[in-house]
């Protein structure tokens, strides 16, 4: 599964892809997350269609979905990590579960790359990558965003909680041999072109297009794969 990833960039560039985003709050200039680990549910600057609007939103939101029944953060903190990441098999094809009854609430997260680790027989740690798109030096990975209202237990009051999960599929061959290990291997995020990327918020996708975007395989030729530190 997905749980690193890496955003650097001005928060103002977001408009040169989306010209007509609207911010609903003040967001720093100059965003570094150089290396974002899923587990610390850190917030991050996330892009969406209002539904009061109908037009596309930015807004900083935590990663790790907070199911929009949930009260009290306290007690779900156990399964907060198996909120990290959504499997794309299941947000159609699973009606039991919260991502199809959150399939609607969809939004893009904006990154420069990921990193993803490999197991190599008689090394005793495993090697990290840096994963990127080759023609597209900023990307944007398809996923789910939820609302819900959480007790500020010093004030009492009703807040806001907004959080979002990124959306993993099988991986591809080269993301095979990378993510090679644990529980979740052969796995990746979903990757998609920009075009597709920008469908993925659009109001009126049929049920035909979702199941589209969210078969789509990103060829292995289009990713550059780099070991790092």
């Amino acid at each position: 599964m997905c749980y690193d990833v890496s955003f650097t960039v001005e928060i103002k560039q977001l408009s040169d892809y989306f010209p007509d985003l609207i911010f609903d709050e003040q967001l720093e200039i100059n965003y570094d997350g150089t290396h974002i680990i899923g587990h610390l549910y850190g917030h991050h600057p996330i892009i969406y269609r209002n539904k009061e609007d109908d037009k596309l939103h930015g807004r900083m939101m935590e990663w790790g979905c907070m199911p929009f029944y949930i009260k009290d953060l306290d007690k779900f903190k156990r399964q907060r990590a198996t909120m990290l990441n959504a499997r794309s098999e299941r947000i159609l094809e699973d009606t039991k579960s919260y991502w199809y009854k959150i399939r609607n609430r969809r939004c893009l997260i904006p990154l420069n790359g990921f990193y993803e680790h490999r197991a190599v027989k008689g090394f005793k740690n495993k090697i990290p990558y840096f994963i990127t798109l080759k023609n597209q030096t900023m990307f944007f990975l398809p996923g789910l965003y939820s609302v819900a209202e959480i007790v500020d237990k010093e004030t009492g009051e009703m807040l806001k909680h907004w959080s979002y999960t990124l959306i993993t599929r099988d991986a591809n061959s080269i993301m095979k041999q990378i993510h090679n290990d644990g529980d979740n291997k052969w796995r990746m995020p979903l990757l998609l072109p920009f075009e597709q990327s920008k469908k993925w918020l659009n109001e009126e996708l049929t049920e035909e297009e979702y199941k589209a975007i969210i078969d789509f395989e990103m060829p292995s030729e289009e990713l550059n794969c780099i070991p790092v530190y």
